[in-house]
């Protein structure tokens, strides 16, 4: 028997999830198929936090927040859960973009601020900071976790299929407007369950993350997409209760304060976890079907060595590690395009969870056969490839 539908969404993450819950609201026959079992750790989407970054100086993606905000108000009000907390962000260290971050934001309907070191402090006593500090009121922190299961909820509700346990392995394009897509059934374990299914689609969207290339390599000019396990961490608060903004710290070149540093840190307050902190985007090459889960011991003794240095407010010795994948593009933006009835989309690990909802509409655009921004091509300049 042959499965036939519209659209097939293939890949059930926070993009995914949001592509289906878009096409299904604009009444198009749409499946989301997706491998694993909700909640899994397997990937990208999972967690209870993500920082709700302002400070871009890329007008493509200010104007994407600026409609991003709204739109994750509308699904907190349609599905009735909170998904984001505006506690603010601050950013310190060595970024030559924070002027033009601060005179832009204003344009796009957000405030900025400068403070300096000893006024940040006193406002915000868990972290110790060595410049100049740009705080963005309107930031925050997002839940992951919860995003995922609100999308997914909105989805059904608006008419979309969504099946879990279900790995696609082939998919075969048969025409301009026909993709034959071969669908292995399996358990919680990732064993198959069941004979191989066969779907038909006018369209395919195509968010897998770690997995994309693997799947499409062979059919489409991909750029570069690497995978790597990151490993941040949740640091106990010293003092529980108080409200942290998120922060990104950039450290100076040359400065041997930095010389332990692996990359620009990142972290966020998650509550009931503790302060996550991590370094962004150098964590080992990985195969995502094989990966070790364990952070690499010196970026964890080093991430530990940063708590202690800056982040007094938090423990250095009493924490729990997290584990999850990055896929990125050597220039770190994303891909958002179509390849006749394949759209893809695919590199938004480091920073793309807060455009979701966003993201889910481009990708529902391209599936309708109107386009989204070229910074996002495939024909777009990348960065050089490294072998």
């Amino acid at each position: 028997m042959t499965h036939s539908v519209d659209t097939l969404v293939i890949g059930g993450g926070a993009m995914g999830s949001a592509a289906a819950r878009e096409l299904a609201r604009r009444g198009i026959d749409v499946a989301l198929v997706e491998r694993f079992t909700p909640g899994h750790t397997r990937g990208a989407s999972h967690g209870a936090s993500r920082n709700f970054n302002l400070s871009y100086a890329e007008p493509v993606y200010l104007r994407m927040l600026a409609a991003a905000l709204p739109a994750w108000r509308e699904l907190e009000a349609e599905t009735g859960t909170a998904l984001l907390d505006q506690v603010g962000i601050v950013n310190h260290g060595s970024n030559p973009t924070f002027d033009a971050v601060a005179r832009l934001l204003p344009e796009f309907g957000f405030a900025a601020e400068f403070l300096d070191p000893a006024a940040a402090e006193t406002r915000w006593p868990g972290i110790r900071f060595d410049t100049r500090v740009l705080a963005t009121p309107q930031a925050g922190r997002l839940n992951a976790d919860a995003a995922v299961t609100a999308l997914q909820q909105s989805a059904r509700a608006h008419g979309a299929r969504i099946r879990d346990g279900a790995r696609v392995t082939r998919v075969r394009v048969l025409g301009d407007d026909r993709v034959r897509i071969t669908v292995e059934p399996q358990d919680a374990d990732g064993n198959p369950q069941g004979d191989p299914e066969s779907w038909e689609a006018r369209r395919v969207v195509v968010t897998l993350g770690a997995w994309t290339t693997a799947l499409l390599g062979p059919a489409i000019a991909l750029p570069r997409l690497t995978v790597t396990q990151e490993q941040p961490a949740h640091f106990a608060e010293r003092e529980p209760g108080l409200i942290w903004p998120g922060f990104n710290h950039t450290p100076a070149p040359g400065d041997p304060r930095y010389g332990y540093w692996h990359s620009p840190i990142y972290g966020m307050q998650t509550p009931g976890e503790g302060i996550k902190a991590g370094w962004h985007g150098v964590g080992p090459i990985s195969d995502p079907d094989a990966r070790t889960f364990r952070s690499e011991p010196t970026q964890l003794h080093d991430l530990q060595r940063y708590v202690r240095d800056w982040l007094p407010g938090a423990d250095p010795d009493s924490f729990t590690e997290i584990s999850c994948t990055y896929t990125t593009t050597e220039d770190s933006n994303f891909v958002l395009d179509r390849v006749g009835p394949i759209v893809v989309g695919a590199g938004f690990s480091g920073h793309g969870f807060k455009f979701t909802p966003v993201v889910g509409s481009y990708l529902a655009d391209l599936v309708q056969g109107r386009g989204a921004p070229e910074l996002f091509s495939l024909r777009a300049a990348r960065g050089p490839v490294r072998a």
